[in-house]
């Protein structure tokens, strides 16, 4: 690692202390107020005041979502990526630790501001809108913002640190059948039982889980199956998530699991309606070398990562972004007790002394990997071949 390299990693080390109480101070004022998907209104402004302030050219309401931004700075060649996610979960908050993801994020692109020039490279960071439920990225990536990007990484909160960490494809369904009422003991016989419908459906589905794929995965919740038990049920519906090893597999899954909702359909003579929630996520795929680069870092600043690719967990919107640009996707871990993401105790973990720590080690290892990215022909030149021959095949 030659001296050059160095100088520029210490003086990101210098950028993020002398700024991380605006970055932990950002990370509790995301905790404090929680928004859902597509309505981040003040998390988003949070984050975009921020960074304006400190320089960088920032579009608000970008890429036709109003709580999403882009905000750059540099005029380099490799365009580098760092998406922030903050939005929370209903009824629980950031129980998901985005407040943690946001401010990293943050951490990473205020760390790079100062030298990106000098780096030859243009930092883009991105308010990506609606993890949880939606697929913000996925709205953004097929707006183009990420069309002349090279590399993308973020970090993500979670118990431990992690590095090359898979996810599973995921496709959400609302589901409606629709039948007609009936007096349930003066004429049932002028009723479609749109309860039935649903019940059959499930019998179905549960039935398939036999020959379902390894890694696949079908769960869900009836949410109203009637009014009254002496009235035939005339509407039911339903939430349903598929998920699986890749995106191929869960287009599979997907067509089986549509015909097991149309076979309650067709038994009862009920309607059937799928409609799709949001975007489809595809499984994360985690560029290696990257992944590399950022595993040499945090752990260069202290952190223990498992040298082992670990299993899928869970599913998110930056696989999307995974299958067209290198992306890297480690979490940063802290202390959460016994529990784990989306569980509401983890909410309270999030803006402890361990959780500060994890924004800015996380911000500050990303920082590194873009330096490192930056720094090293062989890695440079990679990613700026593999950019151009994206480009020629839109």
């Amino acid at each position: 690692m030659h001296t050059a390299h160095l100088d520029v990693r210490e003086a990101a080390r210098a950028v993020v202390t002398a700024r991380q109480d605006d970055l932990i101070g950002l990370s509790h004022s995301l905790h404090a107020e929680p928004e859902l998907a597509y309505e981040e209104y003040r998390s988003a402004r949070k984050i975009a005041d921020l960074v304006e302030s400190a320089g960088f050219d920032v579009t608000r309401e970008a890429y036709g979502l109003p709580t999403a931004f882009c905000a750059t700075v540099g005029h380099g060649d490799l365009v580098v990526a760092i998406t922030a996610e903050y939005d929370a979960l209903p009824g629980i908050g950031h129980a998901c630790g985005h407040n943690v993801n946001g401010a990293s994020a943050v951490t990473a692109a205020l760390a790079l501001a100062p030298f990106a020039d000098d780096l030859g490279i243009q930092v883009k960071l991105l308010g990506t809108p609606a993890e949880e439920y939606g697929g913000g990225k996925i709205d953004m990536l097929n707006a183009g913002a990420f069309d002349d990007v090279a590399a993308a990484m973020m970090v993500h909160a979670a118990p431990t640190d992690s590095v090359g960490m898979g996810s599973l494809a995921i496709g959400s369904w609302n589901v409606t059948y629709t039948g007609r009422p009936a007096h349930a003991a003066a004429m049932p016989y002028r009723g479609i039982n749109a309860a039935d419908a649903m019940m059959i459906a499930q019998v179905a589905i549960s039935a398939y889980r036999q020959q379902m794929l390894p890694g696949g995965m079908v769960h869900g919740i009836v949410t109203s199956g009637g009014e009254a038990p002496n009235v035939i049920p005339g509407r039911t519906t339903a939430a349903y998530d598929c998920r699986a090893e890749s995106a191929e597999e869960l287009a599979e899954l997907q067509a089986r699991i549509r015909a097991c909702f149309q076979a309650g359909a067709l038994a009862t003579g009920a309607e059937l309606a799928l409609e799709a929630v949001g975007n489809d996520y595809a499984d994360l795929r985690q560029d290696l070398a990257l992944c590399g680069i950022y595993r040499d870092a945090v752990t260069a600043l202290g952190r223990n990562v498992d040298h082992t690719t670990p299993g899928r967990q869970g599913s998110t919107d930056m696989g999307n972004v995974s299958h067209i640009v290198p992306t890297i996707h480690p979490t940063i871990g802290y202390d959460c007790g016994d529990t784990i993401m989306h569980n509401p105790e983890f909410t309270r973990y999030g803006i402890t002394t361990q959780a500060d720590r994890a924004v800015l080690d996380g911000g500050l290892a990303m920082a590194w990997t873009a330096i490192g990215l930056a720094t090293d022909e062989a890695h440079r030149t990679d990613l700026l071949t593999r950019l151009t021959a994206r480009t020629r095949q839109r």
